[in-house]
């Protein structure tokens, strides 16, 4: 399709009713079962969005429970999606910022959800390698000394290639949960390989992203919510009370987590700088 293909919708005939790290959601009187969401200027691109649709059409086709993407329309000089409003929804993160007392329930709750996930087979003739992405961002990270690149490939070689599915963005605000239904949500880096590639994530915002406000007000947690969702999380992962070893090696995939990063977006000087702290960080806790 050219530009003049897709349909220019009006911004301010929606109502902004969420932001998450990559971009907005918005809400229409007139359309009331459509969300539109409009990503952060940098992931605007067709190209990007594009993405965003089929991997949202693919990962539907597994028979994985998503909300349904509709189309793709123009907002100004970007492109957005327009998706199906799940009513009453609820992300498992904001259940634990309205009823913290829950938070380890909750916790368990997105334990059990994520083994169903992780159960389901991917389809690797659709998806990409989460491995090969990180073999490639490793080799590119020019913000990570050379002798820790070689340290942290030598690790990334010896992870099994697996056919389970890998969220890519693995946190309690991506699972939202409707009356007694749960659906996935921001699929974008969706591909397949072996689970802590996940779970790497979800402990690199609950052990070393938690004490960040921007982080805290994004995920409607606080700190201290984030270690007992991360200590919940473990225990009913491992069904052990001792997770030391297990929080080790989430240690050292949430370092290709930082890494990984690299190979969606093209990180500014600034931000290039953030990860080389928190890779380093990492190499050092973890790797040695």
């Amino acid at each position: 399709m050219n530009n003049a293909s897709y349909q220019q919708t009006d911004l301010s005939q929606w109502r902004q009713v969420g932001e998450g790290g990559n971009g907005k959601t918005y809400e229409n009187p007139s359309r009331p079962d459509v969300l539109l969401k409009v990503n952060k200027a940098r992931l605007s691109g067709l190209e990007t969005v594009q993405h965003e649709y089929d991997v949202s059409k693919a990962v539907e086709a597994l028979g994985l429970p998503v909300p349904q993407v509709c189309e793709i329309v123009r907002v100004g000089d970007a492109y957005a999606t327009i998706s199906q409003r799940i009513k009453g929804k609820k992300s498992l993160s904001r259940i634990c910022h309205d009823e913290p007392e829950r938070t380890e329930e909750i916790a368990r709750l997105f334990c059990q959800k994520s083994k169903e996930f992780f159960a389901t087979p991917c389809n690797t003739g659709c998806f990409p390698s989460r491995k090969e992405q990180v073999l490639w961002a490793i080799d590119h990270a020019d913000f990570v000394s050379k002798a820790n690149r070689k340290i942290i490939r030598a690790f990334a070689e010896t992870i099994q290639e697996k056919t389970t599915c890998v969220h890519g963005d693995f946190q309690p605000g991506n699972i939202i949960k409707s009356g007694e239904s749960y659906y996935w949500i921001d699929l974008d880096r969706f591909a397949y390989g072996d689970p802590m590639f996940d779970i790497g994530h979800l402990f690199q915002i609950c052990k070393v992203y938690a004490p960040m406000k921007q982080v805290q007000d994004i995920f409607h947690m606080t700190q201290e919510q984030f270690g007992r969702f991360w200590d919940a999380f473990a225990k009913e992962f491992t069904g052990k009370e001792d997770h030391s070893e297990f929080d080790r090696l989430s240690g050292k995939f949430a370092c290709l987590d930082v890494i990984v990063r690299s190979y969606f977006v093209k990180p500014t000087f600034l931000e290039k700088m953030f990860f080389a702290v928190h890779v380093k960080k990492h190499v050092k806790e973890y790797y040695r």
